[in-house]
């Protein structure tokens, strides 16, 4: 045997005997079905989640940058609850088919895109997770710069109080880490508004934005709030899946994402109005701010820095797992099933998410809400195609072991694999964002371009994927019990059990 072929047999994942080639490309263990001692997260799982997910420094910057849009606080923070509030109910509109069945999202997006035709859409998403993950590392990074350059004074001050009191190196640590990271924030919150004498100030601060430019910015700030979760909507499917039942996914994501986001974001918006009070300008990065607290800080206030740069450095991590890591695993996994499990996928994501210099993106707040809004061009018509297909078209009836065969006669195989419906809708959903997409990176465009482009999300969600993959067209087989039904209901969670066997 070759050294060649050694390698390969070593890197392959375990698989069943008797699959076919084509057959090994399409499952392994991470992508099929989630059994049901498996779907353990329960409502307050997801409640969890987000409220973890949250506590991140997007969402700070996110909204710190509507104030330097020219919002008030209150305008701002407005925006946060409308563009959250939505991006929950495609989030939970997204999570239904996994919680029905249990599979991830590289498998669902076989039903829209065809077998083979939902390659792409999976390696825009492992695209989307890989960057987002070099982004948060690199966030990451500077906390930890600004832990180390306050660490010498507060280590020295720790080991002369534990030369006095040698039982202080003893004191247990009774505060959860669950609890450190919000800690921090309110700290963080506190502070600022302490050093701002007050709310009385920041609540003051008018909007700097008058007329058409104040009205522009309020809808771009909310289609930000969307952009930030362009990623998360498609790629709920990968969680929502573990559900004990549907319902547990439903009411606690719908509350929790816009309740928890909203609160970050207050906090987000209250230190960034602080600092226009304090140093004169908005300064929208929670890092540089930090910076600027340390100029002539006392010793108190350098170990302040330090606990709550901690604070960030562990939200951020817990966030980079959760939304980036894990996702970009499983979606590699779906690229390179026959080779790559979520782990494998994740130190993979790890590797390019560092050397793809993600610190280029947050260098200001334009940089980094332009980058937000064009990738959202992508994975906005990439949501909008499955959720139409899976409620309009297909009535939420899916055929699982379609799902996993390559078989030219399958129902999801289309033509040489691919799905012309759900790729005209997807193409055609991009077309109408791509001049004013042109318009953002500098290129002269018409200016009804540029409207357009101030809601891309919603545009190219609803412009054309809905009514492209609509059923007064598009003419598909239904499948199971919508044989039955004749795809008049929407499929309940009770009647694919058995065919979750099948696969």
């Amino acid at each position: 045997m070759s050294l060649l072929k050694k390698s390969i047999n070593v890197l392959q994942v375990p698989t069943e005997p008797g699959l076919t080639t084509a057959e090994l490309m399409l499952t392994n263990e991470d992508l099929r079905p989630v059994e049901p001692e498996r779907r353990q997260w329960r409502w307050l799982n997801f409640v969890a989640f987000w409220i973890a997910d949250s506590l991140n420094v997007n969402t700070w910057m996110i909204t710190s940058s509507m104030i330097v849009d020219g919002l008030s606080w209150w305008q701002a923070w407005l925006c946060v609850w409308i563009g959250y509030t939505i991006s929950g109910i495609f989030v939970v509109a997204m999570g239904r088919i996994a919680t029905i069945y249990h599979i991830p999202f590289a498998v669902a997006n076989r039903a829209s895109f065809g077998i083979w035709g939902s390659f792409w859409p999976i390696l825009n998403r492992a695209a989307m997770a890989v960057i987002w993950y070099g982004v948060q590392v690199c966030y990451v990074t500077s906390f930890l710069c600004q832990m180390i350059t306050n660490h010498v004074p507060g280590q020295c001050v720790t080991l002369m109080i534990q030369a006095i009191w040698p039982s202080y190196a003893n004191i247990p640590n009774n505060l959860p880490a669950t609890y450190f990271s919000p800690a921090c924030a309110i700290a963080f919150f506190v502070w600022a508004i302490v050093r701002a004498h007050g709310l009385g100030p920041i609540i003051h601060q008018p909007n700097t934005a008058q007329g058409g430019t104040l009205a522009w910015a309020f809808v771009k700030s909310i289609m930000n709030c969307i952009a930030n979760f362009a990623a998360l909507i498609i790629n709920n499917p990968d969680f929502s899946r573990y559900a004990g039942k549907p319902k547990d996914a439903v009411w606690p994501q719908l509350i929790t994402i816009p309740v928890g986001f909203a609160v970050t974001s207050f906090i987000g918006i209250m230190v960034t109005s602080s600092s226009s009070v304090i140093f004169g300008q908005a300064v929208w990065n929670p890092l540089t701010l930090l910076g600027m607290f340390l100029e002539d800080a006392s010793s108190a206030e350098r170990f302040g820095v330090f606990v709550i740069a901690a604070g960030f450095a562990l939200a951020q991590l817990g966030t980079n797992i959760a939304a980036n890591s894990v996702s970009a695993g499983t979606n590699l996994s779906a690229l390179l099933p026959r080779f790559c499990t979520i782990r494998r996928g994740a130190y993979v994501c790890a590797a390019i998410g560092l050397a793809m210099c993600p610190w280029n993106l947050v260098a200001s707040s334009n940089k980094f809400t332009v980058y937000l809004s064009s990738y959202s061009v992508f994975l906005s018509s990439i949501a909008g195609v499955m959720i139409s297909d899976y409620y309009l078209v297909r009535r939420g009836y899916l055929e699982l072991p379609a799902l996993y065969s390559a078989e030219k006669t399958g129902p999801y195989y289309g033509t040489w694999g691919i799905s012309w419906r759900g790729y005209t809708a997807y193409i055609c959903g991009i077309l109408i964002n791509i001049v004013g997409f042109a318009g953002a990176v500098g290129a002269k465009v018409p200016v009804t371009a540029e409207y357009i482009y101030n809601i891309n999300y919603l545009s190219g969600f609803l412009a054309f994927p809905i009514p492209c993959t609509s059923d007064t067209w598009n003419e598909v087989p239904y499948c199971g019990e919508a044989m039955q039904t004749e795809g008049k209901v929407i499929a309940e969670a009770k009647e694919v059990e058995d065919a979750k066997e099948k696969v």
